[in-house]
C-alpha cells in the first residue's frame, strides 16, 4: 500500500448557508482525499480587508496517500463544485467555501502553485486557533516552533467566537466498532491483508496480519505440493491458532475493535483442497479439536474475486513461489470457501463481490466496500 501522510487543512465560508458549504466540503474531501481524522471547532470572525458577513473558520487533520498536488487540485475542484467563483481581483472577497493546504507532515513545498507550509498561516488567528484544537504540539517544519507557540506569539488582533454547531466526521455513518472483531477473508490475492490494514488505520482497530511469510514450508509446497501439503498445514494451522489465541487474549484499550486479515477456519479449506483423503480425515480431527477453543469473530467478510483478476493480483504482487498458481487450484480454494460459508448459522457472513473494484487505488471503491460491510 502507498504511504500516507498527514494533512491540515484550513476551511472557511461567509457565504450562503455556511454551516451546510464546510459539512458538504468536508464530506467531498472524505470521499476524494482520505479519511477525516480530527476537526476543530468552529470559530466566527468578521471579514477582513473588504465588507461582508462574518466567517466560520475550523481545520480538519486528515491522512491521504495522494500527493499535494492531487490534493490541491481535488480541494480547487470541491471549491468550484460548492459554487466559489474566483476572480483576477487581488482584494479579498466573500465566498462559499474557502480550503487551504496548511501542513503535510515536516513536509516543505515550494512550487508555483502550492507553498508548505502556508506562508500566511502564522499570521492568521482564524487559521491558528482552529489549527491548535487539533495539532498544538505539532511542529511548524521552517519556524521549529510548535502551533500552540505560534499561536501565543500571533499579533493578529482579530476576535473569534467558538461557536455550538460541529462539523462531523463521515467515517461516523459506517459504524464498525459495533462488531469486536471482524475476520476479512478470501482466496489468495483477493485483497484481504489491504483492506484489513486500511480499516484498521481509518477506525482506530487493533490490526492481526497472518504470518504466512515466516513459514518455511510455502515455497517447498508449490514447488513439491504431495510431499510438502501436510508438513505446510499443520504448520499453518498451529500458527493461525497461536496468534488468534494470543492477540484476541490481550486486551488493547486505545483500540476501538479487531480486525484480522483471515479466519483460523481457511485451514481446514485449503486443507481439503491440498491433502489426500487420508491426510485429511486426519487433519480434520486435530482441526475441530483446537477450533472449538477459538473465539470466533462477531462480522466474517468474504471478497470473492473472479479467477483472472486473482491471477492479475498475484503476478502484481511478484511472490516468487506464487507465479505458476493453476486457475484449477484458485477455483477449488473458492469453491471451498463458498460451500463452507452456506452452511454458517453461527456466523454474521457477508459475502462481497470485489472483482470489478480496485479499492486498493481507488477511494471511491474502498468507500463503496465500507458501505456494503455497514449495510444491515
Amino acid at each position: 500500500m502507498k504511504r500516507t501522510s498527514t494533512f491540515y487543512i484550513a476551511f472557511g465560508s461567509n457565504k450562503g448557508n455556511k454551516l451546510n458549504n464546510i459539512q458538504l466540503a468536508v464530506n467531498e474531501i472524505y470521499k476524494q482525499v482520505g479519511d477525516v481524522k480530527h476537526i476543530s471547532k468552529l470559530y466566527k470572525s468578521k471579514a477582513v480587508g473588504f465588507d461582508g458577513d462574518d466567517f466560520l473558520n475550523g481545520c480538519l487533520e486528515l491522512n491521504s496517500c495522494l500527493e499535494p498536488q492531487v490534493v490541491l487540485d481535488i480541494l480547487l475542484s470541491i471549491e468550484n463544485k460548492l459554487g466559489r467563483i474566483r476572480t483576477e481581483s487581488d482584494t479579498y472577497e466573500s465566498r462559499t467555501i474557502d480550503l487551504d493546504i496548511v501542513l503535510v507532515d515536516d513536509k516543505i513545498i515550494n512550487t508555483e502553485s502550492l507553498l508548505v507550509p502556508h506562508p500566511q498561516m502564522m499570521y492568521r488567528k482564524f487559521v491558528l486557533l482552529p489549527l491548535n484544537d487539533i495539532a498544538s504540539y505539532v511542529m511548524h517544519p521552517v519556524l521549529k516552533k510548535e502551533i500552540g507557540v505560534l499561536l501565543q506569539n500571533c499579533k493578529d488582533a482579530s476576535e473569534l467566537e467558538p461557536i455550538q454547531e460541529i462539523i462531523k466526521i463521515p467515517t461516523s455513518e459506517f459504524e464498525l466498532s459495533k462488531f469486536n472483531y471482524i475476520a476479512i477473508e478470501g482466496n489468495i490475492g483477493a485483497g484481504k491483508t489491504s483492506l484489513a490494514t486500511r480499516i484498521a488505520e481509518d477506525f482506530n482497530a487493533k490490526l492481526i496480519l497472518e504470518r504466512f511469510a515466516d513459514n518455511p514450508f510455502l515455497p517447498k509446497f508449490y514447488e513439491d505440493a504431495n510431499r510438502y501439503a501436510f508438513s505446510l498445514e499443520m504448520s499453518f494451522l498451529a500458527d493461525r491458532y497461536q496468534q488468534i489465541t494470543d492477540d484476541l487474549s490481550q486486551l488493547d484499550l486505545f483500540k476501538d475493535f479487531v480486525v484480522s486479515d483471515y479466519d483460523v477456519f481457511k485451514s481446514l479449506i485449503f486443507a481439503k483442497v491440498t491433502l489426500q483423503e487420508d491426510e485429511f480425515n486426519l487433519y480434520r480431527k486435530l482441526f475441530y479439536l483446537m477450533y472449538k477453543e477459538l473465539r470466533k469473530p462477531d462480522l466474517y467478510i468474504y471478497l470473492y474475486q473472479k479467477t483472472a483478476r486473482l491471477q492479475e493480483n498475484i503476478k502484481k504482487r511478484g511472490r516468487d513461489y506464487e507465479q505458476n498458481i493453476a486457475d484449477d487450484y484458485l477455483n477449488k480454494i473458492n469453491s471451498g470457501y463458498l460451500d463452507f460459508l452456506k452452511i454458517q448459522n453461527d456466523f454474521n457472513v457477508k459475502i462481497i463481490d470485489v472483482s470489478n473494484k480496485d479499492f486498493v487505488n481507488d477511494r471511491e471503491d474502498y468507500l463503496w466496500v465500507l458501505q456494503q460491510i455497514a449495510v444491515n
